[in-house]
């Protein structure tokens, strides 16, 4: 899973990512403005490191997120048009964090001159729906000129895909995300080269200073009962707090955060928060001596989450042995699950569940 920080400029985007991951990337005016950052994120997950436990294997593998860090995106950068790079590395996200300014620090004023998270949400936004729009502009241009010489067999195609692109089109004109529309599964697949920035889930982040700590959740309540769209979620956070927090040990992090009311360290509630945007589940797996968690789209079949192990698997799928974490701890062992029943056989079109622990049959290719 990939997700991608994006920001205006002095947003504090690069706190964020050294918070989120752990890195130590310079940060502030004096930073410059480098293409990306990028870093892998274990997920943790207590399940897996109880299956650990049950299983002993010699390898455990969670899953990860690659979390990437883009340059400020300045005013006026859509009509000056987004670098190649800056798209190309939007294009790779399952999902975006706009991350939102709101914290005061006099080193580095706002370059508005003020903090206000709800219009840099509009700056941002209008950024992003200019960048469609020019995308749907230049894509109908084409088509227009294509489709009178195109043969019949290969005109239909193209007409639907015009009349798709007209709808996205009154969409982006009318300032609403792409993400707002109803658009079939075939369409998706007819606009996955597009990469629309509009389009994707995104996680809006408010970036509060250490004296709002306590006002985090209302701040985030505030702000998302003012921006109704589809597949967006809100939170907040300290990210210099964070930050700093990830320079302690465990022990001591976990009592700083508990004196402040936190459950959790930021990490792991953004990635679960991503994981809900997305619409992922969890499945585990334990072959060749590798307990190992497996992100899956949540409504997947047996044979999907087979293919997501090894294309082999998919092509080549007999049946799934299947219980569900909830029941292997209950029994104890994957015998006894296999005594009680719960260990069970599923066919090619069971679909898989949150917590489910899996094992693929497969005839292998010749």
């Amino acid at each position: 899973m990939h997700i991608t920080l994006v920001g205006l400029p002095l947003s504090g985007k690069t706190t964020v990512f050294n918070a989120l991951t752990g890195q130590r990337e310079v940060v502030g005016p004096g930073a410059g403005r480098p293409e990306a950052h990028r870093a892998m994120v274990k997920v943790p997950d207590d399940r897996l490191d109880w299956l650990a436990g049950l299983f002993r294997p010699h390898k455990v593998t969670p899953a990860e997120v690659c979390f990437v860090d883009l340059a400020g995106i300045p005013q006026g950068a859509a009509r000056q048009g987004l670098p190649a790079s800056f798209l190309a590395a939007i294009g790779e996200a399952d999902a975006l964090i706009h991350v939102l300014r709101a914290f005061e620090n006099s080193h580095a004023p706002h370059p508005a001159g003020s903090i206000d998270p709800a219009r840099d949400l509009a700056q941002l936004d209008a950024e992003f729906l200019l960048a469609d729009l020019s995308v749907v502009e230049r894509r109908l241009e084409r088509l227009e000129q294509e489709i009178p010489k195109l043969p019949r067999s290969e005109k239909e195609a193209r007409l639907h895909e015009h009349d798709l692109l007209q709808r996205l089109k009154a969409s982006l004109e009318a300032e609403v995300p792409l993400r707002d529309l109803d658009i079939l599964p075939e369409e998706e697949k007819m606009l996955r080269g597009f990469n629309f920035l509009t389009l994707k889930p995104v996680l809006l982040l408010l970036n509060i200073g250490e004296e709002r700590i306590e006002q985090g959740d209302r701040l985030a309540q505030a702000l998302a009962a003012d921006y109704r769209h589809r597949r967006c979620a809100v939170a907040a956070m300290c990210a210099e707090w964070e930050m700093e927090l990830g320079e302690l040990s465990p022990t001591e992090a976990a009592e700083f955060r508990q004196a402040l009311g936190l459950a959790e360290p930021a990490a792991s509630r953004i990635i679960r928060l991503a994981y809900d945007l997305l619409g992922l589940i969890t499945f585990f797996t334990f072959v060749s001596e590798e307990v190992r968690a497996w992100p899956l789209r949540r409504g997947s079949t047996a044979v999907d989450a087979a293919g997501t192990v090894h294309t082999d698997m998919a092509r080549g799928f007999i049946r799934a042995e299947v219980v569900h974490l909830d029941a292997l701890r209950e029994a104890g062992s994957l015998p006894e699950a296999r005594r009680r029943g719960t260990l069970r056989t599923e066919g090619r079109d069971y679909l898989i569940q949150d917590g489910d622990v899996c094992t693929f049959l497969f005839t292998p290719p010749r």
